[in-house]
């Protein structure tokens, strides 16, 4: 299922390669849901990511 990157929200992962993003799914029965994931990877607000399900969320990064 499509879904747009609306914001960045932080780096994670031992070396900072994993970008945590705030994206809105475009279609299915999820439609116009906002969910927070874990994308490793070069992105930025606007992409498209493809997800395989919706119903996993990624937990919010703790401040240390």
């Amino acid at each position: 299922m499509p879904a747009q990157i609306i914001e960045i929200v932080a780096k994670t992962g031992v070396y900072g390669e994993i970008m945590q993003v705030m994206a809105k799914v475009l279609d299915g029965r999820d439609k116009g849901r906002i969910i927070r994931r874990n994308v490793k990877g070069p992105v930025r607000a606007n992409d498209i990511l493809m997800l395989i399900d919706t119903e996993i969320e990624a937990k919010p990064i703790r401040a240390r």
